[in-house]
């Protein structure tokens, strides 16, 4: 298990090298799918199932 001062090391030296090589629009693109990977992780480190956000069965409810 990794903890949470290599994980903020590692996302760091990502958006650092995706600001350095790719530009600000890189950096932000990182960061963005950086958080969006963080969501789904708490998500389905909670006991969510990774299915019912990427499926939808076409039924709303009201």
């Amino acid at each position: 298990m990794m903890g949470r001062d290599t994980l903020g090391l590692m996302t760091g030296m990502a958006l650092g090298f995706a600001g350095w090589f790719g530009g600000f629009a890189a950096f932000l693109l990182v960061a963005a799918l950086g958080g969006l990977g963080c969501a789904a992780g708490r998500y389905l480190e909670r006991g969510g199932n990774l299915r019912d956000l990427l499926v939808t069965d076409g039924r709303r409810k009201p």
